[in-house]
């Protein structure tokens, strides 16, 4: 190569990250914060139940023009709690959490992302793993940008434990069965 290639093709390469910068400033991530909170709502043929987590992590990905391009969700099986000693391991058999230990939801799209301090509604569309099996989700949340600049979503959705290979638990024998569908309450919030 002759010199003045040389000092073109570097000029050219200082230009590139000099231009690139402000993008990888203005990007910003957050991560869940520890007050966030998700409940499980389901039936059985005796009497309605609940599951809360007592442990959520993950991270929230923000562009430099403000959109969303990450987002993740983690939800130890184990850490899915009733407060009733024999329905949490009931719920832990029913996901295999040796074997499957987290539920994992990891975003591929989402339709709206441009987030203001008013409510918005956002689908974000992701991969929802639970007992080794991974399905294409959609979810429908509001979403708004806090006054501390944090981000929140909100909202619920309904699941099919058998859509994801797993045996809605049973008790005594199998006497005591639950429904199917299981309704997932969620509020979770990202901070900086």
């Amino acid at each position: 190569m002759k010199k003045s290639q040389i000092s073109r093709t570097f000029m050219i390469l200082i230009l590139s990250v000099i231009f690139s910068i402000p993008s990888i400033i203005t990007a910003q991530n957050f991560i869940v914060d520890p007050s966030s909170s998700m409940t499980v709502f389901g039936t059985s043929n005796l009497h309605d139940w609940q599951s809360k987590t007592t442990k959520i992590s993950g991270e929230l990905g923000i562009n430099s023009t403000k959109n969303i391009n990450v987002l993740t969700i983690k939800v130890p099986v184990t850490s899915l709690k009733s407060g009733k000693g024999l329905m949490d391991q009931k719920t832990s058999d029913a996901f295999e959490a040796k074997k499957f230990p987290n539920i994992v939801f990891q975003l591929t799209d989402v339709v709206f992302t441009k987030l203001t301090e008013k409510d918005s509604e956002v689908t974000l569309t992701g991969n929802l793993t639970m007992h080794g099996e991974s399905k294409k989700f959609s979810i429908k949340s509001i979403a708004k940008i806090t006054k501390t600049g944090d981000y929140q979503f909100r909202g619920s959705v309904p699941l099919k434990m058998t859509e994801f290979k797993m045996k809605p638990p049973t008790a005594l024998l199998g006497s005591i069965k639950t429904g199917d569908v299981v309704n997932v309450k969620y509020d979770v919030t990202f901070k900086r």
